[in-house]
């Protein structure tokens, strides 16, 4: 596949030397990579591009790097996770000079990929390894940060002190959403309690409204759901009930501006644009963590927060960003670091 492409290309380009007088193969692979316009895939994962979450937040970075740099962008959407392979596959063979996999449910294929291309450059969001590849650069994000300040401003704004948080699926990326934001509730407020359920799925809307639908009707009166599209359910369920939702990922206040309260931003997009600039400038360093948290400006709360959250609320959530930063605040991102803070 690739292998075969570049061989062909290297034989071309010895067949041009040999033609010309002086001509320096050196040079002439030089000049060619840099009139070389960079390729950049992307694989979603089965929620899609159009998620407003993550993949979306993942999309829109690439789509400013295509702006701000002239790279050439290419995303597949999968319909389901045996198609990532095969989407990954179809990426390496278009010459992309950088595939990303969106999501730690591509954990696995990435490496596979990875070992089999060591010459092509992977990206894999929300994951990463023991020992990383040399070829392959993990993002990752301090959720717990975001959904921290997020759950600062539920404990506040509750009314019946009883709050609730939605998941997706259970896995490492969603008990920092989870416990992140059950902190901050109880940073807050003391007397309030926070209701876990999970969904079992990041792309089902009606189930996410169900869910949200029993939770209102038990006098919880704000949730924030970590589920992706799931989410979406979770947020129409606030607007039909005139209860408060909290979004996830990407300022979601547009979807119901009476009930999004905030939203904990999770900045893929940022993630995304940094690391392809890294690449326009040959700097992208393969085999580390790049990890993104408050003070990296990777995750946060959004300017929309003012719209319904009063202002001395905002201001005691800013003063606990400036403790989290400097390092006095240190917000829990499992279960057991979690208890030990409740006891």
């Amino acid at each position: 596949m690739k292998f075969k492409k570049i061989a062909a290309i290297s034989t071309a380009v010895m067949i041009a030397c040999t033609s010309l007088v002086g001509c320096n193969s050196k040079t002439s692979e030089k000049d060619l990579k840099s009139k070389k316009n960079l390729k950049i895939g992307m694989v979603a994962d089965v929620g899609g591009i159009n998620d407003e979450s993550f993949n979306q937040s993942a999309w829109e970075g690439l789509q400013k790097a295509k702006e701000d740099f002239g790279v050439e962008v290419k995303v597949i959407e999968s319909k389901q996770a045996s198609e990532y392979i095969t989407n990954m596959e179809s990426l390496i063979d278009q010459g992309m000079d950088l595939v990303i996999g969106v999501g730690y449910t591509m954990k696995e294929d990435i490496k596979t990929e990875a070992e089999n291309y060591p010459d092509q450059k992977f990206v894999i969001i929300d994951e990463t390894y023991d020992q990383i590849p040399e070829n392959v650069t993990p993002i990752l994000f301090k959720e717990n940060e975001a959904t921290y300040l997020a759950g600062l401003i539920a404990g506040k704004m509750t009314k019946t002190n009883n709050v609730g948080f939605i998941g997706g699926m259970q896995n490492p990326v969603i008990s920092r959403f989870e416990y992140g934001f059950k902190s901050g509730v109880k940073e807050a407020n003391k007397e309030a309690d926070v209701k876990v359920q999970y969904a079992g799925t990041f792309g089902d809307a009606a189930k996410g409204k169900s869910i949200a639908n029993q939770m209102y009707g038990n006098n919880i009166d704000v949730i924030l759901t970590a589920a992706g599209g799931t989410g979406l359910g979770s947020i129409e369920s606030a607007k039909e009930k005139d209860k408060y939702a909290i979004g996830v990922d990407r300022d979601q206040s547009n979807l119901a501006p009476d009930n999004v309260l905030t939203s904990a931003l999770k900045k893929v997009n940022i993630g995304i644009y940094d690391t392809v600039k890294e690449l326009v400038n040959g700097k992208l360093v393969g085999g580390e963590n790049k990890i993104y948290g408050l003070k990296e400006n990777g995750v946060g709360i959004p300017e929309s927060t003012k719209n319904l959250v009063p202002q001395d609320i905002l201001d005691y959530v800013n003063g606990m960003i400036e403790k989290i930063k400097s390092g006095e605040i240190k917000v829990p991102a499992t279960k057991e670091e979690y208890d030990a803070t409740q006891k």
